[in-house]
């Protein structure tokens, strides 16, 4: 699957590996870095997906842009920006999606941008699953580029035109951007909406439950983010992610215990990962387990 659009992520990284969690900390008065940050392989997965399913006819020229996208990026810059020369009517799309998807892989995040916006711009009004599309993946790109203002001006629409074709996949995807963006702008609790949202639209999405957690931990509502992450669990066992806001939580609300066995879990089922790392780390600082308890 070719490597497109690198997306902000919304994957729980819970602060600084060497500090371990305690109840002193602000954590309500922080923004979770978990909205703004993403695994590159969920990312660019999802946004293969979503430029397979523009509906448009390739051209030629166009087709030929996508096929080189991952060997050779710059090449199918080239090609698309020569398509768009002569591109007209839904040509014009896709030759655009392919720039988009070219310069996103080379991080020219503003232009790959401004090409998806175009692509969408070109599309027929009547036709909102590509438009959709379209608009997501533009708003990605400000997102990338630490635009998180324009970013929000671009995923509303999007989220409509998701909407009028019923594409839950999609509302619950760009649900989860629209949360970042709010974010990043200072807006938790229409972040918290936005999250509501994702799961309304995916109620299975292990992911939502997840980041609707950590956002609640940080906001101070352990009770709701205690519920959130256990949702999550359920859906999801066997992910580190889980288990280490789990911990988090517990240690939150003053039981250790539970803390040790989530942190544990993690490094049990996944001793190589980012999270096995961190949960070793809160493991070393929070000591001996007391033989009374």
């Amino acid at each position: 699957m070719s490597s497109l659009l690198l997306l902000l992520p919304l994957m729980a990284q819970v602060g600084p590996a060497s500090s371990l969690p305690s109840s002193a900390r602000p954590y309500a008065s922080q923004l979770p870095l978990e909205i703004i940050e993403k695994k590159d392989k969920e990312d660019r997965d999802r946004r293969a997906r979503e430029a397979q399913n523009v509906a448009m006819p390739a051209a030629r020229s166009s087709a030929g842009c996508m096929s080189a996208v991952e060997a050779n990026p710059e090449k199918s810059a080239e090609l698309a920006r020569s398509a768009l020369a002569d591109a007209i009517g839904r040509e014009q799309v896709r030759a655009g999606l392919c720039l988009g998807v070219a310069l996103s892989d080379l991080d020219r995040w503003d232009e790959a941008r401004t090409a998806f916006t175009n692509a969408r711009d070109a599309a027929d009004p009547a036709d909102h699953a590509s438009r959709a599309r379209l608009g997501a993946m533009a708003g990605n790109a400000a997102l990338a580029a630490g635009q998180a203002g324009q970013a929000l001006s671009l995923l509303a629409p999007a989220a409509t035109d998701a909407k009028i074709v019923g594409d839950a996949d999609l509302t619950a995807s760009i649900a989860l951007d629209r949360a970042r963006g709010l974010v990043a702008v200072k807006q938790p609790d229409e972040a918290a909406n936005a999250l509501a949202e994702a799961r309304a639209a995916q109620p299975d999405n292990a992911q939502a439950w997840l980041l609707s957690a950590t956002l609640s931990r940080r906001q101070d509502k352990l009770a709701q983010a205690q519920t959130q992450i256990e949702k999550a669990a359920s859906l999801a066992p066997q992910d580190p992610e889980i288990g280490l806001e789990a911990g988090v939580i517990a240690m939150l609300s003053h039981n250790d215990a539970a803390a040790r066995r989530s942190w544990e879990s993690v490094v049990a089922a996944a001793p190589s990962s980012d999270a096995a790392v961190t949960a070793k780390q809160y493991l070393s600082q929070l000591g001996s387990p007391d033989p009374a308890k």
